[in-house]
């Protein structure tokens, strides 16, 4: 007796035609095809899919973050009332960046890749590393310099002298490079290299819809119309390059969701104006066209820490409503604060976005052409070969 065929089951007339196709409980291939359909939903041709990967990092990262960050709470490596400090700076986002790096190497190992992949490679990577920290000191300097011969900024004595301009110098610089690290390996590296491999303008529009959506909700939320502007000035080139089923359409729009979370990321600081988080937002877009010129986000990350240090510590702006504990010289805002920024600092500058679009404009000049250069050759090599 074959228990899989119904006709040979007692009591059942052997001559009955059998049914069209046997029931789910009976087909011999129901649990092999119930698994696939369950790995279509968790897996595609490039591995996990991009929405599942982003949830799990998201999950990890947090998970790394609470543990290490009590733990160093405990054992005073970080005193939450000391404010802005050096310290609480440096431990805080070593925390960070740990926690990071923890929750892409788990998910590199489940997707079969290296962390290397996730822009980080690419050519001359020192090289693009050192452009990328020589061109955010430059940028931030360029925009203190104008505040400063407009009135907006006015500078007093240096607050530090001897020895300790250097060592708050390298304290704040292995902050500021940490957070670079942090912040750029979440945005631009894990999280553009993620998306843009599984995400569509429909996808990408319900994101920047989210996005928006929890700011409206949000109480603590400030410079909110910084994200909205962001997200609504994104969705008419991705919906465009989505149109044309451009094959660079899944970059620009992972890009756009990258960057507008990037803003929004920056809304809890209490400091914040619409325009700093524009300027936030509008920066991580000049990051991102980095990393498709260059090849790696190195370019990125060497800019966001040079900029973040210059402002914070050698110039001693505000920063997000932030006054650094161990800065190098003494500056103030003055007048009025769409121009000087107020408490924001520079980047809450109405001038800010211009200085930005001027780095873009280098970043493109500098590398564009390379970039082309090389895809040129490319298509040569493969129509030779």
């Amino acid at each position: 007796m074959d228990p899989e065929h119904p006709s040979s089951l007692p009591g059942l007339d052997s001559a009955a035609s059998p049914p069209a196709s046997p029931p789910a409980s009976l087909d011999p291939h129901g649990g092999r095809n119930e698994a696939r359909s369950l790995r279509w939903v968790f897996w595609g041709d490039q591995g996990l899919r991009a929405g599942w990967s982003v949830l799990l990092f998201y999950i990890l990262e947090r998970v790394f973050s609470s543990f290490l960050g009590t733990l160093c709470v405990t054992v005073g490596l970080i005193q939450p009332r000391e404010g802005f400090s050096p310290r609480t700076a440096l431990f805080g986002e070593l925390i960070s960046a740990l926690a990071m790096l923890a929750a892409i190497a788990i998910l590199a190992s489940i997707e079969g890749r290296r962390m290397l992949d996730y822009n980080l490679r690419g050519p001359r990577r020192s090289a693009r590393f050192a452009s990328g920290t020589l061109a955010g000191f430059l940028a931030l300097s360029a925009l203190v310099a104008i505040l400063a011969s407009g009135g907006w900024l006015r500078f007093g004595n240096a607050a530090l002298s001897g020895d300790r301009i250097l060592v708050y110098a390298a304290i704040w610089g292995g902050a500021f490079l940490l957070v670079a690290l942090r912040e750029e390996g979440t945005m631009r590296c894990y999280l553009l290299f993620t998306l843009a491999r599984g995400i569509n303008f429909w996808w990408a529009a319900v994101a920047a819809t989210a996005i928006c959506m929890d700011e409206v909700l949000r109480i603590q939320g400030r410079g909110a119309a910084g994200v909205y502007l962001l997200a609504l000035l994104g969705a008419l080139p991705c919906f465009l390059l989505h149109a044309r089923k451009a094959t660079s359409a899944a970059f620009w729009q992972a890009a756009w969701i990258t960057s507008t979370y990037f803003a929004y990321g920056h809304t809890a600081n209490w400091g914040e104006t619409w325009i700093g988080i524009f300027s936030a937002g509008a920066m991580g877009i000049v990051f991102c066209v980095s990393v498709r010129v260059t090849g790696s986000a190195w370019w990125a990350i060497g800019c966001h820490g040079a900029w973040d240090w210059a402002q914070t510590y050698f110039y001693g702006t505000p920063d997000s409503g932030f006054v650094a504990a161990g800065h190098y010289l003494a500056t103030r805002p003055a007048g009025s604060p769409l121009w000087s920024g107020g408490l924001a600092g520079p980047e809450g500058s109405v001038l800010a976005p211009e200085i930005i679009g001027l780095l873009l404009i280098a970043v493109l000049v500098l590398y564009g052409r390379r970039r082309r250069e090389a895809l040129s050759a490319a298509e040569a090599e493969r129509a030779v070969g």
